[in-house]
């Protein structure tokens, strides 16, 4: 599992850009998008989600610190387009508010 692990990691790092809310909308309409709690590594999280780690991602779940985009959030986003990074995990796509 660690082997598969950290190669699907190495992968997911290549597949990780900065993106614009704009470019993030449809998908937030769709209801795939996934937020990561800045705290986390995206690309860490995203590995466990496509390795189906799913003990530690229904931890993070539980915590709040994965969970799907919330409307009050998307708002947000909206109107101060923050800096954002995103990586897709079929169907999903995972986004972070990055501080810098």
């Amino acid at each position: 599992m660690h082997d598969q692990f950290e190669l699907m990691r190495a992968q997911l790092n290549t597949e990780t850009a900065q993106v614009d809310w704009a470019e993030l909308q449809r998908f937030f309409a769709k209801g795939v998008l996934i937020q990561v709690n800045s705290n986390l590594d995206l690309v860490d999280v995203a590995a466990h989600i496509a390795c189906d780690d799913s003990v530690t991602v229904q931890t993070w779940m539980a915590t709040g610190k994965v969970i799907k985009l919330s409307d009050k959030t998307a708002t947000d986003w909206h109107s101060r387009s923050p800096l954002l990074w995103a990586v897709v995990v079929a169907p999903w796509i995972l986004v972070q508010e990055r501080a810098h």
